[in-house]
């Protein structure tokens, strides 16, 4: 029955887009109360099959009162399965050349200057199947200790605990404040960032950080969460004090370009790192609002997405002409050091990039997570201290021109397989169990009227927030007891 309702909300969250153009408060109201309204219906126990069966007969009329809508069909995730023929041949090429042969393949391998290149001799079908993804057996007894239930089970969401609109822009990036269940904060391409009280309810804005003067692209809450760091388009990076919401410094690119992403150093929050449109990685220290010495690097992009690997010693840096970089990083000094130069896909932009040490315990191999505009969102096995890259799965999301992010499921439990999630431009949440070979999603979410930008879980993976193209955030709660997993 939650599958029907969700494409019933998915279905008028197409159109949401039409009702009342000159009035987005009631499209906020309006897809609220359907949610709020299906899900009662669900409670009921009434027979499932006579919404089905009034789906196509509800869509006629929407697509007679309003035409086709603008943004691309919310049909099953079957009816998009992925194919390496939609990715295109130029993409394949650079697949190719993404990862390092198991030793069971033959390869070539290219070095220059620090880079690393490679290319396998027969279909790319082949590397994917030689990958062993989950090298573990199957754990019985973890999934006794999580209570039997499949990864299905556990990240399946009752519905909408909250919609925020505060912002007039697209919402670039949402993100929960560190190990704090209650906290949200988001950025918006209206040049604002807004922090949000979702527990207790009712949930509501707290604060909005005004002061940049172009559109806010990204934003990181330091470890204690008295501080957020964003970058602009206006060229300045912006220190606030989340307590007071007032902002406590602003550095200026110095090269004039766009910053388009930001990390602070996980060790060391002194530090922090922006990414630009000038290709420029630049480390700055945060008490005196400069670069540090020997701490800027040059790639061969704008960098659009940045990323430290949880010690702190590598950082990654992701650019809009499809390569990642990584650089070894003096946590002392914060001089960087570039190792390695890993083409994803030839001139598809990078536009996340998400690290962890140890995804669950049936899967501990260092893993990186990227987006790219290439309808697929790629793993990568971390495989040598200098941040050195093996192609492990590709999953299908919807991207051609979208800033879309990723992460991974933030919880570490004895539950068989591991959860990442990810926005797409057909409107959906994707949930994927990197643990499977086949069908790996394992939910969608339906509610969005717009390409969904950045997905993120508060710290117990009670709530989940999505954000999208239109300004809209949606805060999910998971089915069950809210609480730790």
């Amino acid at each position: 029955m939650t599958a029907v309702w969700q494409q019933a909300l998915a279905l008028d969250a197409k159109f949401n887009a039409y009702r009342t153009p000159s009035n987005p408060q009631f499209k906020t109201l309006y897809i609220r109360r359907k949610s709020q309204l299906l899900r009662e219906s669900a409670k009921s126990g009434r027979d499932p099959a006579v919404r089905k069966e009034f789906l196509p007969i509800r869509a006629q009329l929407l697509t007679a009162k309003y035409g086709s809508p603008a943004y691309s069909d919310q049909g099953s995730i079957r009816s998009r399965s992925f194919s390496m023929r939609s990715v295109g041949r130029n993409t394949l090429e650079s697949f190719d050349n993404l990862a390092i042969s198991d030793g069971k393949k033959h390869h070539r391998r290219h070095q220059s200057s620090g880079s690393i290149r490679m290319s396998f001799d027969g279909p790319m079908k082949r590397v994917f199947d030689s990958i062993e993804l989950v090298p573990t057996k199957e754990a019985d007894a973890s999934r006794a200790m999580a209570g039997g239930k499949t990864i299905s089970e556990n990240y399946a969401f009752a519905g909408m605990h909250h919609i925020f609109d505060q912002h007039t822009a697209a919402v670039s990036s949402v993100k929960f404040a560190n190990d704090d269940r209650t906290r949200v904060a988001c950025s918006s391409l209206d040049g604002t960032l807004s922090i949000c009280q979702v527990i207790p309810p009712p949930a509501t804005v707290i604060c909005m950080l005004k002061g940049h003067k172009g559109g806010v692209k990204d934003f990181v809450w330091s470890l204690s969460n008295d501080i957020i760091l964003s970058v602009s388009l206006d060229g300045t990076a912006k220190l606030w004090d989340v307590a007071a919401g007032s902002c406590i410094r602003t550095i200026e690119d110095e090269q004039g370009g766009e910053l388009l992403c930001c990390a602070f150093q996980p060790l060391n929050n002194n530090m922090f790192v922006t990414g630009s449109s000038k290709h420029a990685v630049q480390v700055i220290n945060v008490s005196t609002g400069k670069g540090v010495k020997g701490g800027s690097g040059k790639v061969t992009g704008g960098v659009m997405a940045l990323t430290f690997d949880p010690t702190g010693h590598i950082l990654w840096a992701g650019d809009d002409r499809g390569a990642i970089f990584s650089f070894t990083i003096d946590i002392a000094t914060g001089k960087l050091t570039k190792t390695r130069r890993i083409t994803v896909s030839e001139g598809h932009p990078i536009t996340s990039i998400s690290a962890r040490a140890w995804i669950s315990r049936e899967a501990r191999d260092p893993s990186l997570l990227v987006n790219s505009c290439i309808n697929a969102m790629c793993l990568f096995r971390i495989i040598t201290d200098d941040g050195g890259l093996q192609l492990k799965k590709t999953f299908p999301v919807k991207q051609k021109r979208s800033h879309i992010r990723s992460t991974f499921c933030p919880l570490m439990s004895f539950r068989q397989g591991a959860c990442v999630i990810s926005g797409s431009e057909d409107m959906c949440v994707y949930f994927f169990d990197i643990g499977k070979d086949s069908k790996p999603c394992v939910n969608k979410l339906l509610g969005h009227s717009a390409p969904v930008l950045d997905v993120c879980f508060n710290c117990d993976e009670s709530l989940l927030a999505s954000c999208d193209e239109q300004g809209l955030v949606i805060i999910w709660k998971r089915e069950g007891k809210q609480g730790a997993l």
